[in-house]
């Protein structure tokens, strides 16, 4: 069932000269806005939509970046290396993998940093930049971590499976989704992780059980998700929408964009939807008001607004 769409409204829009941006936009904690472009240039945005510096990596950029407790912000781009940049724009430090890195990254509580590469590893490496265990799967990895309050980190790969490992970098279990898989979990108040396989929308239990399925797109999806705390489902559509599912599948309302959406929304602490379709990085309200992110461990891409990946403090084990 497809209910009618209602119009949303966009507060502000800051143009990224760029025909396409995969990434999603990270929100440091004094309202700094990070949004990176397959042009390859990572935009450091006011918190009224100016822009205060760019950094340019060395290939196109889909991974979106993650931002640190001490303000570092972390990226992976097409020249196959993993970028650790500073928050005035500056490049600290690199990692080599052995092909493109596509996948958003997600830090953990003590710090480490999490994310997979087309070279079909997934990788954990501590702030300084030094690997400190990889996993490797059947097919290429841009899906981007989800940690769980007990720590447990959940993957998706093109192999079709998506994983769930411990902090050790050792297999809690898998679930085949039914075909390759580019979208990244989120997590709602009960632990369900939420991803988009193919063109369909599943729901999966906490211990790997399928729980539910919808249909999301006509066409292969790889955003992810972001979970409301009323129970709406936000998911980016290739056919120039935005779209809020109710808990149980159905469509409650769209807001309609230029170009076609590949990038994962955000929720603000207020409740802004923040998007990018590649022509403009967008603010969206809710016609039904601004209900706020799920209280979960990972209810949006990377977690929250600030793409950390850190488990919140309330839940930490």
């Amino acid at each position: 069932m497809v209910c009618h769409a209602q119009p949303a409204t966009n507060l502000w829009q800051f143009v990224l000269h760029d025909y396409r941006a995969d990434s999603s936009p990270a929100v440091a904690p004094d309202g700094t806005i990070y949004e990176a472009t397959f042009l390859g240039n990572l935009f450091a945005v006011t918190p009224d939509g100016r822009r205060k510096w760019t950094f340019k990596a060395g290939r196109e950029i889909k991974s979106s970046p993650a931002i640190a407790d001490d303000g570092t912000i972390y990226f992976g781009s097409r020249d196959w290396k993993f970028y650790a940049v500073s928050a005035r724009g500056r490049l600290k430090w690199t990692f080599q993998t052995g092909a493109w890195v596509d996948s958003s990254p997600a830090i953990g509580g003590d710090g480490t940093i999490y994310f997979g590469s087309h070279d079909k590893h997934f990788y954990a490496l501590n702030p300084g930049g030094a690997k400190k265990w990889d996993f490797a799967t059947g097919g290429q990895i841009g899906s981007s971590p989800a940690i769980g309050a007990d720590g447990t980190i959940y993957f998706s790969s093109t192999d079709g499976n998506l994983y769930a490992l411990r902090p050790d970098g050792t297999e809690r279990w898998r679930l085949h989704t039914g075909g390759a898989t580019w979208s990244s979990p989120v997590l709602d108040e009960n632990g369900n992780v939420y991803l988009v396989a193919n063109t369909l929308g599943i729901s999966a239990s906490s211990d790997g059980k399928r729980r539910l399925e919808f249909e999301h797109s006509p066409v292969l999806v790889d955003a992810t998700p972001a979970i409301a705390a009323n129970g709406d489902i936000y998911c980016s559509m290739p056919w120039r929408k935005l779209t809020a599912y109710q808990a149980d599948g159905r469509e409650k309302w769209h807001v309609d964009t230029v170009d076609n959406l590949i990038a994962s929304p955000t929720i603000g602490n207020d409740g802004t939807i923040y998007i990018s379709d590649g022509q403009f990085l967008r603010a969206v309200n809710s016609p039904a008001g601004l209900p706020l992110a799920a209280k979960s461990a990972w209810p949006m891409f990377r977690a929250n607004p600030r793409h950390t990946g850190r488990v919140p403090d309330s839940t930490k084990p």
